[in-house]
């Protein structure tokens, strides 16, 4: 199967979204498939051996300036006629793979988009709320020019229902537990962790550092569990807009900003932690939670978006209310003081994300291909 696959993000930019698509490329090339991915900035001219074409970005840098807007060329249209795609998926239409599917309804080619991060909903994080109706409908529009829209989680089926997007189905969620393993474990990354401390107990938070994965809820809690859980320490392993910020209004005595980690390193520092906290309410999905999970360290996330659909509360982690700081502090310190508990969530948390292989999730997806191309038909 050719398939034209249209991005708002990709490499070198890392989050949840560019890490399904680079998941999803490499299986889908062992499955026999064939991508041309259309893809903005300075991406690589291949990728798991799929070509990816490069269209030029513009930073908004007064808005989110990690964010690259792909600008359309004819370069697309000449490339797409050449690729003669038997299905095109758009993934999180906004932009850039707005012009997929209206470049897809031009040339009468199966449609499948991929709901993966609830931009209305964003725009109150980005304090551009008056721009929520517009959004919301501009994205009901694109999703439903397609035969079949996917999201990762339950919750964000419902969600992308209330937005009024039809014809919605689950992509599965998926990890690599072979990359995020607790035998990464390392008493070096701990001790760059706690600055220094190992022995302290240690909070991670691993992600991007912007206003919509509300940090600043992590702030009330950690000072008050100083007084409960003497030394705790909190790792902040990421970066974004509002790093600085967060530099400011964290305690410097007690917390650690890393920066971006990848590869071994970002492995290292999720298994190395011995809670994980997350207080995002706007993820689809949670990719960062999957991943502490594999590394067997149970996370304490938002009973908000799709975490829910991670997280199984009780048994390999906790929900806690997004506001409830009390909730937040009380969940940390149990985690933090009871080691048996710790252990037994950890390792519930690993075997739940076994059951979930990057394979599996990418034959979901062909399967949803073929029915886009049986409902053009």
């Amino acid at each position: 199967m050719r398939i034209a696959m249209f991005t708002e993000v990709f490499l070198p930019k890392i989050d949840g979204v560019v890490t399904r698509v680079v998941r999803t490329l490499e299986h889908l090339a062992e499955l026999g498939h064939e991508v041309l991915l259309f893809a903005p900035g300075d991406p690589p001219a291949t990728y798991a051996g799929h070509r990816v074409v490069r269209v030029r970005g513009v930073s908004l840098q007064f808005l989110y300036p990690e964010l690259k807007v792909g600008i359309p060329t004819p370069n697309i249209a000449r490339a797409m006629d050449a690729f003669q795609p038997h299905v095109v998926h758009a993934v999180n239409p906004i932009w850039l793979a707005a012009y997929g599917v209206l470049s897809a309804g031009r040339r009468d080619l199966p449609q499948l988009a991929s709901f993966h991060t609830d931009v209305p909903n964003y725009t109150e994080s980005l304090r551009i709320g008056w721009l929520r109706h517009p959004v919301e409908a501009w994205t009901r529009y694109l999703h439903n020019r397609s035969g079949v829209n996917l999201c990762t989680s339950d919750p964000m089926v419902e969600r992308a229902r209330e937005v009024g997007i039809r014809r919605v189905g689950l992509w599965p969620k998926a990890v690599d537990t072979v990359a995020y393993h607790p035998g990464h474990a390392s008493a070096q990354m701990r001790a760059r962790l706690t600055d220094g401390v190992p022995q302290a107990p240690l909070v991670v938070y691993v992600g991007r550092m912007s206003r919509e994965k509300n940090l600043d809820q992590l702030i009330e809690p950690m000072r008050r569990l100083r007084r409960r859980v003497p030394g705790v320490r909190l790792a902040m392993v990421g970066s974004g807009p509002q790093v600085e910020e967060l530099k400011d209004q964290f305690d410097p005595a007690w917390t650690v900003f890393t920066g971006y980690m990848s590869g071994t390193q970002l492995a290292q520092a999720y298994a190395s932690a011995d809670v994980f906290a997350f207080p995002s309410t706007t993820e689809t999905l949670g990719l960062v939670a999957l991943e502490s999970m594999a590394s067997q360290v149970p996370v304490v996330g938002a009973r908000a978006g799709g975490v829910p659909f991670v997280i199984d509360d009780g048994e390999t982690g906790f929900l806690v209310d997004p506001h409830d700081t009390e909730g937040w502090v009380d969940r940390l310190e149990q985690l933090l003081t009871d080691q048996c508990l710790r252990e037994r969530m950890g390792v519930a948390a690993r075997k739940e994300t076994e059951r979930h292989s990057w394979r599996a999730a990418t034959e979901a997806l062909v399967r949803f291909y073929n029915q886009a191309i049986q409902a053009h038909r």
